[in-house]
Parts: structure tokens; C-alpha cells; sequence
């Protein structure tokens, strides 16, 4: 008779990754289920499933609402993908999208104990996704969408944050807005500016660049102050736009500039990347003194920053490599673990305004120029964000009982 394998193994001599660090790390993936239950006596398994489990399923059929002091769902989250906008590898599919789900999924519990289980869909179809997330939901106390492209990622973001009785987050969006509200804070503070005299140039309008614009705005930026740009320039009522684009020619631009990024640039204090291109020289070298760069695409930084900082006070990537990391995992476990703990049904401006704050002020114990945001790693960011986000909820009134 063949033998069984166990779980994750492997054949080396057919595996050209056998001994890469990276792939040993990966192999037989990096998560995985364990049980919080006793399992040794005859009473333990009667307890744990059949007849004992039918007591807590005919408490949960009369109160709903018991599914969350007996369940995993207060602690659980789906993360949820269909594989089209992943990392920087752009539209690989759902099957390639599994090992950064799953990583979303480790985080989450390292950082803030909440558990996460990755659901790659094998549809980019708007109202497939949806009907399966809906389907899917009574099992999670919440919906993390993760690598869904613009201009799909708002509509399906939307429907389903009103059909569901659950937090929906499409982190691309404002887990990125987050963390850079965060981030700008602190670096005006540092340069003793304020948020409401920058001007601000959004590089990129898909799913980041108009989370990023709203949330700035939100948080104190002047909407007419910001300029945002796309592949074709900046955004302006006299071009011909749909969409969420449209909505931000209405919102931003009020001189109605026309033109490239480096006209957009000129005099600038703020360049905020979040587009995956690449911003010339010369038009970093156009903003004004003491101005403020955010590089945000990942690996390869819209402009790189060592040339940044030629003409840059404070400069920002994406990148563990660099200081100012701007990182989502500053803001997602925390924000999911504080809307968890509230019991939220959705995710407010006010509790992601309240997350931004919590960052900032975690980072403003030892502020300056090259240290804007936390550390990736420290501790202390989830507990804040988590706490600061529970109490907007609470505020905003959006918490069951």
C-alpha cells in the first residue's frame, strides 16, 4: 500500500525551492486551526460536539445575538480576495493570492489576537463576490477585503458594508489613509506646520489615492488644497471623468490646475505616492523648502528615497528598509479589534480618524524627522488603536448591545 504524506510535505528533489529561507518558511503555509477545547475523556467529546452542542445551537436559534459569547465569531474575521490587485504583482489570481492572505491572517493574530481565515474567491465577478461574502458572513464578526481592484473594490466595499450587520474594511483603501493621516500629522509637527495651510499632491487615484484624499480631507486637510493626480495628470472638472474620479475632481483642485505631475508639484509641501509609477527628479526638486514625501509604492518607490532627500525634510515609503515605514499593519489589527470588541456593525470616518490619531500619538513619544509613525513592531500600536477605535464606535453610536 502507498504510504500517506503528513501535511506539507514534499518531495526536495523535484522541489527547485527546497532550500530557499523564503519557501521553507512558506511550506505547508504559515497558519493554522487548533482547538481551545479538552478533547481526552469520553465527557470532554460530549461536551465539545454531540449532545452537549445542541444546548448552546437551541440557545443561539432562540437569541441570535449568543452566536458571539459562543462562538469564534467575536474574535474572527475573513479576509477575503479575488486575487486582482495583489501586493505589487497586480491580477495573479486567487490560487498565487493564498500566501499573502494568509500572512494578512498571521498578522492579524501576532498583533492583535484577532483570528483570521483567508478566502480566496475564484470570481471577479462584482455580484459573485457579494453574494458569497454575504453568504459567508454569519460564520465572522467581520469582513477585511484585501487586493481588490479599483473600480470594483468601492462598489462591492459599499454594498456590502450596508447589507451586512458586520464591520466591512477594504484595507488597499483605508488602512493605507490611515496610517499616511497618521503619518502627516506627525510630520507637520515636526515642521510646526499645520494640516489645514499644506498644499497636496495625491499621486494615483485608484483604491488608495481616494481613500488616502477623503480621509485627509476628513482630517483636517483644506479639500482645495489637495491635487490629485492620475496617469494622464491631475484631476479637474474640465476632464472628462466618472466615477470616484469624478467625485474627486469635484472635492479637490480648487484652482482648477490642469496639467502633469511635475506642474502639480510646483510649490507643493506634501507628495503623497500611492500609484506604482515614477515621479521624475526634477519635479521633486519643483516643491517648495521644508516639504514632505510620502513614496508609498512597494518594492520600488514612486521616487527613491535618497533622492527624495536631497530636497525633502521628511521623506516616507512603504518599505522595512527605510525609516518611516507607513505600513497597514499599523492600522488593521487594531482597527478590527476594537471594532470587535465594540460589537461594531460597520467602520465610521470617526473610528478611522480616532485610529489615525492613536498611531500618531503612540509615535509622538520620541517624534522626529525620520521617526514619524511606530514601529511595524511595537506593541503598544494595536492596544491604542483598539481602544481609541472602540470608543468612537461607542460615540458614534454604532454598537450592539
Amino acid at each position: 500500500m502507498p504510504q500517506m504524506s503528513e501535511p506539507g510535505s514534499h518531495d526536495e528533489h523535484a522541489d527547485p525551492h527546497a532550500h530557499d529561507p523564503i519557501f521553507v518558511a512558506h511550506r505547508g503555509g504559515k497558519m493554522q486551526i487548533v482547538s481551545t477545547v479538552s478533547l481526552k475523556t469520553r465527557e470532554d467529546l460530549s461536551i465539545a460536539y454531540t449532545p452537549g452542542v445542541a444546548d448552546v445551537c437551541r440557545a443561539i436559534a432562540v437569541n441570535p445575538a449568543l452566536v458571539e459569547d459562543y462562538t469564534w465569531v467575536s474574535h474572527t474575521v475573513a479576509v477575503v480576495t479575488d486575487g486582482s490587485a495583489v501586493l505589487g504583482l497586480g491580477n495573479i489570481g486567487p490560487r498565487a493570492a493564498m500566501p499573502v492572505m494568509e500572512g494578512k491572517a498571521v498578522l492579524f493574530k501576532a498583533f492583535a489576537n484577532v483570528d483570521a481565515v483567508p478566502i480566496c474567491l475564484d470570481t471577479q465577478d462584482v455580484e459573485g463576490i457579494i453574494d458569497v461574502v454575504t453568504a459567508l458572513a454569519p460564520s465572522f464578526g467581520g469582513i477585511n477585503l484585501e487586493d481588490i481592484s479599483a473600480p470594483r473594490c468601492f462598489e462591492i466595499e459599499r454594498r456590502l458594508d450596508e447589507a451586512l450587520p458586520i464591520p466591512v474594511f477594504h484595507d488597499d483603501q483605508h488602512g493605507t489613509a490611515v496610517v499616511v493621516l497618521a503619518a502627516l500629522r506627525n510630520a507637520a509637527r515636526v515642521l510646526d506646520r499645520k494640516l489645514d495651510d499644506l498644499r497636496v499632491v495625491v499621486v494615483g487615484a485608484g483604491a488608495a489615492g481616494v481613500a488616502v484624499t477623503k480621509m485627509l480631507i476628513a482630517g483636517g486637510v483644506e479639500a482645495g488644497q489637495i491635487i490629485v493626480c492620475d496617469s494622464r495628470g491631475t484631476l479637474h472638472p474640465d476632464r472628462s471623468l466618472t466615477g470616484a474620479k469624478a467625485e474627486l475632481a469635484g472635492l479637490t483642485n480648487a484652482s482648477g490646475l490642469a496639467g502633469t505631475v511635475t506642474d502639480a508639484l510646483r510649490g507643493a509641501d506634501v507628495l503623497i505616492g500611492v500609484s506604482g509609477g515614477e515621479i521624475p527628479e526634477h519635479a521633486v526638486a519643483g516643491m517648495a523648502p521644508e516639504s514632505i514625501v510620502f513614496a508609498l509604492a512597494n518594492p520600488t518607490p514612486e521616487v527613491h528615497p535618497d533622492v527624495a532627500s536631497r530636497y525633502a525634510a521628511i521623506v516616507a515609503t512603504g518599505r522595512s528598509d527605510f525609516p518611516n515605514q507607513i505600513n497597514n499593519v499599523l492600522a488593521f489589527p487594531g482597527i478590527f479589534r476594537g471594532a470587535l470588541d465594540a460589537r461594531a456593525t460597520t467602520i465610521t470616518e470617526n473610528m478611522k480618524i480616532a485610529a489615525a490619531e492613536a498611531i500618531a500619538a503612540v509615535a509622538a513619544t520620541d517624534l522626529r524627522a525620520d521617526s514619524i509613525v511606530p514601529s511595524a513592531l511595537d506593541p503598544r500600536v494595536a492596544k491604542a488603536v483598539a481602544a481609541a477605535v472602540s470608543e468612537a464606535a461607542h460615540r458614534d453610536g454604532v454598537c450592539r448591545p
